[in-house]
């Protein structure tokens, strides 16, 4: 019989996937049963000796194992995110992952508006807070870049707040893994109606990497960049 050439099925289900997260983390956070049994554990010690306290030892134990499960399975969540930041970090394009997988707050995300043949690259997300430059990459190549960008945008968006935001964990920087919660905690200085009439001028007037393709997520280290245009 012959062999059938269609992929296999990814897994679909919510075992299927937790599975999956538990595999692909373990990989990079070797300590990670030890933390999930330590949650457990510790939630369902407190929650049981409550329970004899009370004198409640079946309805206690019960709530104990539930309880514990909860613990454990917020822990694991806390660790997947932690090593996905971990796997991504360092890498060019991560802001730009994290950008983009913001949520809430109405972001509207455009990566790679600008990127020096250094591998230096900036990313713009326009929300309530205004025009946010998030760069990575090398001091010095990051500020060329903001500083390029800054001036072409005063000829076409003077009247937007722009906050500029440089990706790393050096002094006055912001740590990727805390990029997202940065973003939440700026200052609204726009209503929505605004967000969407900057944003719509800043795609009219277009990005500097109109034609050159910019990868979706994090690209490997060392690896090449296209030649594009150098910031005016």
């Amino acid at each position: 019989m012959a062999k059938s050439s269609e992929p296999p099925d990814l897994p679909t289900g919510k075992l299927a996937q937790l599975r999956m997260a538990y595999k692909v983390t373990v990989e990079h956070d070797k300590q990670l049963p030890l933390v999930l049994l330590g949650a457990f554990a510790i939630d369902f010690a407190v929650i049981f000796v409550l329970g004899l306290l009370i004198g409640h030892v079946i309805f206690g134990s019960i709530f104990a194992v539930m309880t514990g499960l909860l613990a454990a399975m917020f822990a694991f969540g806390t660790r997947v995110q932690k090593a996905a930041y971990t796997r991504i970090e360092g890498q060019v394009g991560a802001a730009a992952s994290v950008l983009q997988q913001m949520k809430r707050g109405g972001w509207r995300v455009t990566p790679g508006v600008a990127v020096s043949r250094q591998q230096d690259v900036l990313h713009r997300a326009v929300g309530r807070p205004g025009i946010v430059l998030v760069g990575e990459g090398s001091a010095r190549g990051v500020a060329a870049l903001l500083d390029a960008e800054r001036k072409r945008m005063n000829r076409f968006v003077q009247d937007a707040p722009v906050v500029e935001v440089v990706v790393g964990d050096a002094e006055g920087q912001v740590p990727l893994r805390k990029l997202t919660k940065h973003m939440m905690k700026l200052e609204r200085k726009l209503r929505p109606g605004q967000v969407t009439e900057i944003n719509d001028r800043l795609r009219a007037v277009g990005d500097l990497m109109s034609n050159l393709p910019m990868p979706k997520g994090p690209m490997p280290k060392g690896a090449r960049l296209p030649k594009g245009p150098k910031p005016r």
